[in-house]
Order: C-alpha cells, then structure tokens, then sequence
C-alpha cells in the first residue's frame, strides 16, 4: 500500500551509515545536504494521499492503491498514466528530479524479461525476481539502482589488479553471499533500497565469475557506507541559488563491506551470460521516464530565454524566434519519440508492455547527445547577464541596492527585483556547478553515449533497408541480407 512522506522519513532512521564532508551524519532527513530532496521525495508519498492529486499518483486494485510509478506495464494507459504522474510531480515541486524510483524500479522489468536465462542457472532467481517486483508496487520502498563501479585499470581483468575494483562475491554462506566493492549511486545515502548490478566487465570467454552478480542490497545493512560527494546547497544563496539548493541529487560512493546479501535477495550470480543480457537490456523500460524528465528540463530553458527576450523585448526579432523554434523542435522531438514507443509498443518476453525500442532508444540519444548544445542556445536567448549579475544581498545592500534598482529595472512592467530573479534562476539553470552537474549526469547516468548508440543498433530494424536495396537493385537471391551476417 502506498506509504506517507512521514513513513518515508521514518524508515531512514535506521542507523544507516552515511558520511558526508568527511563526517558521519546522525540523521539525513534533516541534514541541510540532504533534507531538500528528502523532503521532495516525502511530498511524492504525500501526493498519492491527496484528493487532488490521488487518481494521477496512484492505481485501484484489490481494494486497495498502489504508486503508478511502480505499476507493471501491460497496456499502452499505463504509460500515459506513468507520464502523467511524472509531470504531475515536476509540475508541483518547480523543478526536475530524476532519482525517486519510479525511473530505477522499471530495470526490474527488465531482469524479468530474462527469466528464461536465469531458469537455466537457477529457477531460485526467477522466483526471487518476480516477488521483488511485486514488492516494488506493495510496499512502495524508494528504489535505486546501483551500477558504476570505481573501475580502475580498465585494460586489465578485474582478477588482474584490486579484486574490490568491481564489486564482486567473496564467500558463500547457509544466509547468502557476502559481496564487496564499491558502487556509485545517486539518492542511495536517502534510499530504501537499490537493485546492484554489474558494470560493463572483462570477463572474456569466462562463462563464470564472481563478478557477475544482481542483487538487492539494503541501505542499512551492516557493510554499507555512504561516502557522499559535498552538495551545492549553501546557506543564504537560496536567492542566488535556487535549483542548486532545492533541486540537488547528492550522488553517494556506497562501500560495500563484506556485506550479507540474503538468498531470496539474490537476482543473479556467477553466470556471465545472464549478465551480459542484463547490461544490454536494462533501459528497455527505466529509459522512458528518464528521457522523459529532459522534457521538463527543455521547458525549463525555453521559459527562462522566452521570459528574458519578452522582458528585454526582443521576441519578434526572427533571429530570436529561429534560436526559440531550435528549442521547440529538440522539446518535440523528445516528446515525439516517447509518444511514438508507446503507440507501437510491443509485448516482452516477460509479458509486460515494452516501448517499441526502436524509438525510445533513438530518442534518448537525440535528447543527451544535443543537450548541450540546447543549453548554449539557451544561454544565448538568455544573454551575458546570467554570468554578471550580483547577488542577492547587493541589492538588498543600502549602498548598492539603488544603484542595482535603477539598471536592473527595465519599464513599468518589469522591475529590477522580477529580473534578478529571472536572471538568477537562469544562471542556476544552465552556468552553475549544478547546471555542469546536471550536463555530465545525463550524459552518464543511463551508460556513456557510446552505449547509448549501441542500444539504437541492436534495436534498430536493420533487415528493412536491407530488403528494400536488395529489390530495388536487383540484387541476387542468394546474398545474405541479415544485419551481421
């Protein structure tokens, strides 16, 4: 059943091991660090309860509601109802978050569209999949995935240098296995649980390894550290800083211990191929709310440049408008590949709704490969302001603040304190560490852009263009046409 922001807020008073700035912190739900997001993950919870917002957040069944972010996906109204949920949310807290579950949960799908692999290892697995992710929808925890590795010397097999450079199986026990490693994770520090996974491995012909394992890992369980990366919240740059200081996904280093991963929380382990078909299938589902919250973003910048030249009046200027319909056509094109994977989405081999993935993979290379160049058009509509401009206590100051009024207003509409507010959420939006952060994050956090191409070849319907020369050439019967024969 779905869960409450204080119920939320409860279950990470568990003891948990997290350290931030090189200190251990007593409680994340109300460290400055972390609160922000806690508290926006906590509203998440709360929509589902509200009346104004319940048939959005959540699904009826047996009774009872459930979050649709973590309802199995078998007809195309799931994922309206999945997109809906996600705007409904960005809509509410004014801004883009990407790690609160529902984008992470969907790689479960995933592992279940391959129980035929796993069966082969152990039927163990497959039943422990499938009650994992019916826990997901149940229980409502806050689920992330944890996936990069430190790496290390990436030319040499992890059995060639520190063994702990990919997280790996150390011992068996009667409980379960005992892994050790690190993962980079973001939101694990103020997560539930996250689904580990291999990162992209030496293994070579090697049909076992230590290395190839899936499992859930609790936050809280003994073995777990939190090393977490400095966030950009600062005290009094709230003005300044808005998106860094309500909006920021503080990314965590979880050290993992010698940590007891019990039976039924083991996904896979030791076969390579089950792995392998993990790494090439994992965002078969997750990549669509993830590629989906871009959108937000790219509303964003094109509200922030559209304000700034309707408040500087040059939005009838064609050079302006081409730059604002460049804007546009990247926004459309996102939301086109996303509508377009959902109406021809195919069954999986699991028997869940996949997007045609085709067009959801080709979308989210469209989206992160010209993100930043959108960004740098959107600096351009928004102008050098965004990196001059003082700060908030400079117009506030009795010696400056005049001084700032007079040449920060601009006529009768548009008074200085609408413009430095605009101004300073721009700079936030794309000139900020957070904004850089937000940049290389999205070029990363579903797997280099390499990998994203990757996905586009295996998916993309090669035999199509292949046929069509071949009869039109008039090419003879006997060539190969498949792709890679």
């Amino acid at each position: 059943m779905i869960r409450t922001g204080e119920e939320y807020r409860e279950s990470l008073q568990d003891g948990r091991e997290v350290y931030m700035d090189g200190r251990r912190v007593d409680d994340v739900t109300s460290h400055p660090q972390f609160k922000p997001l806690v508290d926006i993950r906590a509203r998440i919870y709360d929509m589902q309860h509200e009346e104004e917002h319940r048939e959005v957040m959540t699904f009826a069944e047996r009774g009872e509601r459930f979050p649709v972010g973590n309802q199995i996906p078998r007809e195309p109204a799931h994922w309206h109802a999945k997109r809906k949920a996600v705007d409904t949310v960005m809509k509410d807290i004014g801004g883009v978050v990407t790690r609160v579950g529902d984008e992470t949960v969907g790689e479960m799908w995933s592992l279940a569209d391959g129980a035929d692999i796993l069966n082969e290892i152990d039927p163990r697995f497959a039943e422990n999949i499938n009650r994992h992710i019916q826990l997901a929808v149940e229980d409502d925890p806050f689920h992330v995935s944890a996936n990069t590795d430190p790496k290390g010397d990436r030319s040499l097999k992890p059995q060639d240098q520190d063994p702990d450079m990919l997280t790996h199986v150390v011992r068996e026990t009667d409980e379960g296995i005992v892994i050790r490693g690190a993962k980079y994770e973001t939101a694990a520090a103020y997560s539930n649980q996250g689904f580990l996974k291999p990162t992209i491995a030496n293994w070579g012909d090697a049909s076992i390894s230590d290395y190839a394992v899936g499992c859930i890992v609790r936050m809280n369980a003994p073995g777990v550290k939190h090393i977490c990366r400095s966030g950009f919240q600062r005290d009094g740059t709230e003005q300044d800083y808005p998106l860094s200081n309500r909006f920021d996904e503080v990314d965590t280093l979880m050290i993992l211990d010698d940590v007891l991963i019990p039976w039924e929380d083991v996904l896979f382990y030791q076969h390579t191929r089950a792995a392998a078909f993990i790494r090439t299938t994992l965002h078969r589902y997750s990549a669509m709310p993830f590629v989906q919250r871009l959108i937000t973003y790219t509303d964003m910048m094109i509200g922030a440049a559209l304000w700034n030249v309707k408040q500087t009046g040059l939005e009838r200027q064609p050079a302006v408008q081409e730059k604002l319909a460049q804007l546009a056509v990247y926004r459309e094109g996102i939301n086109a590949h996303l509508t377009a994977a959902v109406a021809t989405a195919e069954p999986s081999p699991g028997g869940f709704l996949m997007p045609n993935q085709s067009l959801l993979m080709t979308g989210r290379v469209h989206a992160v490969s010209n993100m930043p160049a959108m960004m740098h058009l959107a600096r351009e509509l928004c102008g050098g302001q965004i990196c001059i401009t003082p700060d908030f206590e400079s117009f506030q100051g009795e010696e400056t603040g005049h001084w700032l009024n007079k040449y920060y207003s601009i006529n009768e509409y548009w008074a200085a304190e609408d413009r430095r507010k605009l101004l300073s959420f721009a700079r936030d939006l794309l000139n900020s560490g957070y904004a850089g952060h937000r940049l290389t994050f999205h070029l990363f956090a579903q797997s280099p852009p390499f990998a994203h191409l990757a996905a586009v070849y295996r998916n993309f319907g090669w035999d199509g263009p292949l046929d069509f020369v071949k009869r039109a050439a008039g090419l003879s019967d006997n060539i190969h046409g498949k792709q890679g024969g």
